[in-house]
């Protein structure tokens, strides 16, 4: 099994167009996650411990939780 947590950490591993799950901030307590398609990468720096912060193609943000195959 791959190293799911440390691909979603990494800004490399995630590319525009990637269908992934994201948690967005006001779900960040209960987990609840959103599925979606990449739009844009809004984590500049390479890594980040909580997850990439992308914006999804129907306007949602959030930190990658899953890169779905």
């Amino acid at each position: 099994m791959g190293d799911i947590m440390s691909d979603r950490t990494k800004r490399n591993t995630i590319q525009v167009g990637d269908l992934v799950e994201i948690v967005q901030k006001q779900h960040q307590g209960s987990g609840e996650l959103t599925e979606g398609i990449v739009k844009r990468l809004l984590t500049k720096s390479a890594s980040h411990p909580h997850g990439i912060k992308v914006l999804l193609a129907t306007g949602e943000v959030g930190r990658v939780k899953n890169i779905i195959d």
